[in-house]
């Protein structure tokens, strides 16, 4: 029974979890395709230049390795047509039993597809009589490109693919790639038929031999996403399709000559009616029949992502094989050729266009397609669409996290989903009926790994990225390791030993009602799925939170918290930036049920409790980070203070120097050389000193006073010169320069003017070159910051008879010289 097989070999304790890195296979990489043979448990690995075959059952052994790159030559033509050295490679693309002992495979071979044939008895590719490897041409069985999508599989020793068939990339084809020349056939080269197409897989429904009174004939089946033409819309939409061809279709006599006749496609539609959001991009299927031997039973498990959502979503619909082939019977979609839109086409002719040679039509004398009437061959060339489409609601939708595979394990009593991630991990959920439950998050090879290949055997998950391969237990209920997982799987039949500290498959069925949450009950702890414990929080005041709430279903949730405006919900979570009045209890509440339940039914999945960190002062909680970024602010306060205090220092220092220094009565040429450098730049525009408009606040008999030092170059309507700048002492105001007037006049630095006119000071009044009193030189210095014309004017002619003022330097546009 199946439910046996739920614990076999995945059960024995011998067993362990393996993981094979970059180290084992010796700089091989870029794995892309894999394939088991089941009865030896050899899986043989399709990478770049090589073809490894790995013992599953002895992960520690040594894989065996071939060779097969691409001559130098060859590859020199492929970079020169424009191609990358890295694409320029022999990438392994397909691997496919023929059913003699030997495995077909094909590789990009530098743009160039070759295939060959590989001896399973001896490891080694079949050689020609001159030692070189006996290859054929690969076109239209293995893409052009190292990530090109494709598909292909074997239905009784016949290849059928779905690839490129030029170099460009720009050619697609479903083709009967292998077996006599004259039955290969393909598609039409219409847009109609595919439509910039991304293959994803493909599956050989055979029929059954002991169900099958019709004698209806086997089929292929492919999935693919393609750009829609039935849509008006501003931009492309994307719409993943299913594609039927029958096994015995060797195409048309005159009209489809080495196309397909039965060549029909629908569209799948993975809707949440319940949201409106529909997942428009296939990425997986995995085939699976649920009950052994029976063809009717099959079903496809379908992976989808959207193409409208910013940020990353999947979802999981399954489709019967019974309502494909319902659509496939259905009507068909007209395409009018005034303006390329499809419509309900008029009634098709007879037999049925699309229709799979079966005994009635063979009776009728149609032994072959050959036979076809050429209005039955020309309708089904026009009208590849059906009207209706595939519709199912997704079992699982997770927002924020990219599915790459699925596979999927029946247990007799559900289903086990064993999803890849982009991010190396894998993801187990369980499926009964409409219910879904995340079991196990599994992380299995670096983030930066994708895991692009999952294959189940004997209870293991066999898990590959281009760069690793990994061996972990993936059936039985002996993997679940603690009460609270083991009874999420309750559903599954797994139940929870306190003896034995171990979980095991239970013989007796779950029962009726909502027995994960019973499960959990009886963990020991009153807490159900819908009764999740408290999870106390100790945060800080600006901390930033995500409070995650884990919901599989489509339906939505919502939270319950402090009414703040703090918060964002991002999918099912909820962002939160804590301030005081963030602070509180947060709920999480998830509707459930399946899509067929007008009703759902409401389970909290998440509760919080947010307080802050930290001694409590004054009755309130100081948080930590608060404190320190208090103590930094005080810090730089403190030095700005300083910083302060040390220019003030140098300000009234530098203006006392020139206030009480004596003057040199020999003013050489070279100290007015060393006054110009330092305090004249006729080439730069006006600006400020670093220590202009310093004001000193002095209060004198119960008044305070403003003092203003200013040092400039040039004024502000930059008509100035290197003239040098007044000391004046403004009156209390408003402003901050007490006497603008004078303020217009400051035109270079008060040291310049307190020399120069400390020396005519001198001269003037002390003829026998005596030093004049400080104060008497403080007047003649307020006399000038009056603003004395005669004065300003007596200064300039004195100025001008020094050889250093007698002709200017060259000035900036816009500067105007007044010496």
């Amino acid at each position: 029974m199946r439910t046996r097989l739920f614990c076999m070999k995945a059960c024995d304790p011998g067993m362990r979890d393996i993981t094979l890195g970059p180290q084992t296979f010796k700089n091989v990489t870029d794995f892309s395709t894999f394939l088991l043979d089941r009865s030896s448990g050899v899986l043989y690995l399709g990478a770049k230049d090589a073809i490894l075959a790995v013992d599953t059952n002895n992960l520690n052994q040594q894989p065996r390795k071939i060779v097969w790159d691409v001559p130098e030559d060859k590859r020199k033509s492929c970079v020169a047509k424009g191609k990358t050295e890295v694409d320029c490679n022999n990438y392994i693309r397909l691997l496919e039993f023929l059913g003699d002992g030997r495995i077909y495979v094909c590789g990009t071979y530098a743009f160039d597809p070759h295939c060959a044939f590989l001896e399973q008895s001896s490891f080694t590719l079949e050689k020609t009589e001159d030692g070189g490897i006996k290859t054929e041409t690969g076109k239209g069985k293995c893409p052009f490109e190292p990530a090109q999508h494709y598909t292909a599989v074997m239905a009784s020793g016949i290849l059928y693919t779905a690839a490129t068939s030029n170099f460009l990339g720009t050619l697609f084809d479903i083709s009967r790639a292998t077996g006599p020349e004259q039955e290969r056939i393909r598609t039409e080269r219409s847009i109609n038929w595919l439509n910039d197409p991304e293959f994803v897989s493909s599956a050989f429904i055979e029929a059954s031999a002991d169900a099958n009174p019709t004698g209806d004939d086997d089929k292929i089946y492919f999935f693919f996403t393609e750009m829609a033409k039935e849509y008006e819309l501003y931009t492309k939409v994307k719409v993943p399709r299913v594609a039927r061809v029958c096994k015995s279709d060797v195409g048309g006599m005159k009209t489809l000559q080495r196309r397909w006749t039965t060549f029909l496609k629908a569209q799948l539609v993975c809707e949440d009616k319940s949201s409106d959001r529909r997942f428009n991009v296939l990425k997986d299927v995995f085939t699976v029949q649920h009950f052994t031997g029976d063809p009717s039973s099959t079903h496809f498990y379908g992976l989808f992502s959207s193409q409208w959502e910013p940020e990353d979503v999947s979802a999981v619909c399954i489709f019967s094989l019974t309502d494909i082939n319902k659509v496939m019977d259905g009507s068909f979609k007209e395409l009018k050729k005034n303006c390329d839109n499809w419509m309900n086409p008029e009634p098709p002719p007879t037999p049925r266009p699309g229709q799979c040679l079966n005994s009635a039509l063979k009776a009728e004398g149609f032994e072959s397609s050959l036979k076809l009437p050429d209005k039955v061959l020309t309708f089904v060339r026009d009208h590849p669409l059906m009207e209706n489409s595939v519709t199912a609601a997704p079992v699982l939708v997770r927002r924020g996290i990219g599915y790459t595979k699925l596979a999927v394990t029946l247990t007799g009593r559900g289903a086990v989903l064993h999803l890849g991630t982009d991010r190396g991990e894998i993801h187990k959920v369980a499926v009964v009926g409409q219910n879904t439950t995340l079991l196990q998050e599994s992380p299995v090879f670096p983030s930066n790994e994708a895991v692009n290949n999952i294959l189940l055997y004997q209870g293991w998950a066999l898990v590959g990225s281009p760069l690793s391969l990994a061996r972990i237990q993936a059936e039985g209920c002996a993997l679940f390791s603690s009460c609270t997982v083991c009874a999420r799987a309750r559903g599954l039949g797994c139940v929870w030993s306190n003896e034995e500290e171990a979980c095991s498959l239970s013989e007796k069925d779950p029962g009726p009602g909502d027995v994960v949450d019973a499960a959990l009950k009886k963990c020991g702890s009153p807490h159900g799925r819908c009764s999740p414990i408290i999870q106390d929080m100790r945060v800080s005041l600006g901390q930033r939170l995500l409070l995650p709430c884990v919901q599989l279903s489509p339906r939505p949730c919502s939270w319950e918290h402090p009414p703040h405006r703090l918060t964002r919900q991002h999918h099912t979570d909820l962002d939160v930036t804590v301030t005081e009045d963030s602070l509180g209890t947060y709920v999480c509440s998830c509707q459930e049920g399946g899509p067929s339940v007008r009703d759902p039914t409401t389970c909290l999945r998440a509760t919080y409790h947010l307080s802050l960190e930290g001694p409590t002062v004054g009755g309130s909680k100081s948080p930590a980070g608060s404190r320190h970024i208090i103590a930094v602010y005080i810090l730089f306060f403190f030095l700005g203070s300083l910083c302060a205090v040390i220019i003030m220092y140098f300000v009234n220092r530098r203006e006392k120097c020139g206030q009480h220094q004596a003057p040199d009565t020999s003013l050489s040429s070279d100290k007015g050389r060393d006054f110009t450098a330092s305090f004249v730049s006729p080439q730069s525009p006006s600006s400020t000193s670093l220590f202009s408009k310093v004001f000193q606040m002095e209060k004198q008999n119960g008044t305070t006073t403003s003092t203003t030092t200013t040092s400039t170059l040039l004024s502000n309507q930059g008509n100035g010169g290197p003239h040098s700048g007044s000391l004046s002492n403004s009156k209390p105001s408003n402003g901050i320069n007490g006497n603008s007037s004078s303020g217009e006049l400051k035109l270079a630095s008060e040291m310049l003017v307190t020399n120069v006119l400390g020396r005519r000071t001198v001269e003037r009044a002390s003829p026998g070159g005596g030093e004049m009193e400080s104060g008497e030189r403080y007047e003649i210095v307020g006399g000038l910051g009056d603003g004395s014309n005669e004065g300003l004017k007596g200064l300039e002619e004195e100025l001008a008879s020094f050889p250093m003022f007698r002709s200017s330097a060259p000035l900036a546009p816009c500067e105007e010289s007044s010496i």
